[in-house]
């Protein structure tokens, strides 16, 4: 038992070290902790920030000046005020992605309960912004509007109280921060333990090793633990330096037991990146093979999308991805400060995800090298 442990240990230390000499993998693993979930996160598609917009303020009033000093950062940058003959010219440039048209007598008009019209010019080419800042925009002409005429604080018969807990202010970056530390947790993992096997394997180290006294089980188990610790301390490093302190996203809940359900996720997808390369017989069929495993898996595990808006049958078949419950985990202990008693069926699911992985992954390796 011992010496299965030491040759364990020794054998990890071999693949730390091989690692730190590949100096793409090593840069790889930096920016993807560092600058790759810094731009990835703070690029959110689906909110609106510092969007060029101009106006045209053929009425020079009070309500038009309101609606004019209304569009403020950090939505949008300070408008513009341009003429009417410069609206295709300036929006064929891409200087602006939203142009306001405010008509004569526009105030005039809305004291006297008409409803003019206020024409919005959107360069659609920018599909993000425009679609979701033509939305806000709308918004709040019709909130100065309605509180210039009055109409604001008419009685309803119920009135919406809204609280947003967690996140007040629906700031989307505090979410794509996160959920892209745990899809690069995902990714890097598989990448390292399925490219440390196949380096070997082309190296033709891997037949060295298999005469010598050690098993595939040994084998198996020591890339798994270097690559975990590889990429723990990433995210450990990416959580606190990256996303709390470089993003200012705060966190609610306990860093170590976030760390303690990222080590599961991680005794998973290592052993699943081990059955890739048991399969693929060089890197580029490892990369296709990823393609085909890991897309999915990111993009149906709730990072992206809520797993509620997804068919049922879907949401079924992907309680049984790792990453599915990581990011359930994530969400709850750094969101909304959850501790183990709330988490742990998430705990429990990592852990029987990944000892079926380990145990297919080590049958799939005994054939390999057989």
């Amino acid at each position: 038992m011992m010496q299965s442990i030491k040759n364990i240990f020794h054998l990890g230390v071999k693949e730390l070290r091989g690692l730190f000499r590949d100096y793409m993998l090593v840069i790889l693993i930096i920016y993807s902790f560092s600058l790759g979930v810094y731009v990835t996160g703070s690029a959110t598609p689906d909110s609106i920030t510092n969007a060029a917009i101009a106006v045209v303020d053929e009425d020079h009033s009070q309500l038009s000046r309101r609606i004019i000093d209304s569009l403020m950062p950090p939505m949008f940058l300070k408008p513009v005020e341009i003429t009417r003959p410069e609206i295709d010219a300036e929006l064929d440039s891409g200087n602006f992605t939203f142009v306001v048209v405010i008509p004569n007598n526009f105030e005039r008009d809305v004291r006297a309960g008409r409803a003019p019209d206020i024409q919005l010019n959107v360069d659609a080419t920018r599909m993000s912004q425009a679609f979701t800042g033509s939305g806000y925009i709308q918004k709040i002409i019709a909130r100065e509007v309605a509180i210039f005429s009055g109409t604001a604080n008419a009685s309803t018969a119920a009135e919406t109280v809204i609280r947003n807990r967690f996140n007040p202010n629906l700031t989307q970056i505090w979410f794509s921060g996160v959920m892209q530390l745990v899809n690069n947790i995902t990714m890097l993992a598989i990448i390292l333990t399925g490219a440390a096997l196949i380096k070997e394997r082309e190296c033709g180290t891997l037949e060295h090793l298999l005469v010598m006294p050690v098993n595939s089980f040994e084998i198996m188990v020591s890339k798994i633990w270097a690559m975990m610790v590889v990429v723990l301390a990433a995210s450990a490093f990416s959580l606190v330096f990256v996303i709390e302190m470089a993003m200012n996203i705060p966190i609610e809940g306990s860093i170590l037991l976030y760390l303690a359900g990222v080590a599961l996720h991680l005794f998973a997808v290592t052993s699943l990146g081990i059955f890739l390369a048991c399969i693929a017989q060089n890197m580029p069929q490892l990369g296709m093979l990823m393609i085909l495993v890991l897309l999915p898996m990111q993009m149906l595990s709730g990072s992206s999308t809520p797993r509620e808006s997804m068919p049922l049958w879907v949401q079924d078949i992907m309680l049984a991805a790792p990453n599915t419950h990581l990011v359930e985990l994530s969400q709850a202990v750094l969101f909304r400060g959850a501790g183990i008693d709330v988490v742990y069926k998430q705990f429990i699911m990592l852990f029987i995800i990944g000892s079926v992985l380990f145990w297919i992954s080590l049958v799939r390796f005994r054939k390999s090298v057989a």
